[in-house]
């Protein structure tokens, strides 16, 4: 399964949330999101999304001033 890239370079906070949030709508279960963002408030901002929307944070990365956050959106129900 290929990641599920949202670019949110050059835009400030609350974008990059909100364009993450959006993405996790139409994604399915168990998917991995990768969000590029410039705003270092995304490094706050995601980790309050992904308990808001039931994800989990896979890892924060940074290179170069562009943050790279990869999340899993929450698995199927079982059963």
């Amino acid at each position: 399964m290929n990641d599920i890239v949202v670019d949110a370079r050059g835009h400030r906070c609350p974008v990059p949330s909100l364009r993450l949030g959006k993405a996790m709508e139409t994604a399915l279960p168990s998917s991995r999101l990768v969000l590029l963002a410039t705003d270092p408030m995304a490094r706050i901002d995601v980790p309050f999304l992904m308990q808001e929307l039931g994800g989990q944070v896979v890892s924060i990365e940074e290179v170069d001033g562009v943050l790279t956050l990869t999340v899993e959106t929450r698995a199927a129900p079982t059963g």
